[in-house]
């Protein structure tokens, strides 16, 4: 993944746990909007998730955080 969905994925992550506590959940769809205008990132995204690492449909914000700053 890039640099910049990267960055927004522990940006998001961030903000989730601030305002609802370390064991709030989500999904990868967090991380874009409810349109789809870049299908190819969301995929790039969809497959780190679920083929590469095979999380759950809901993750703590605080693991998926962790694996990205370790760059997994």
């Amino acid at each position: 993944m890039n640099k910049e969905i990267r960055q927004k994925i522990i940006t998001v992550c961030n903000d989730k746990i601030e305002k609802k506590g370390e064991n709030v959940g989500l999904s990868f769809y967090a991380f874009f909007a409810n349109k789809n205008n870049n299908p190819q990132l969301l995929l790039e995204v969809a497959e780190w998730w679920i083929l590469k690492h095979k999380l759950d449909h809901f993750e703590k914000a605080v693991k998926i955080k962790k694996m990205i700053e370790n760059k997994l």
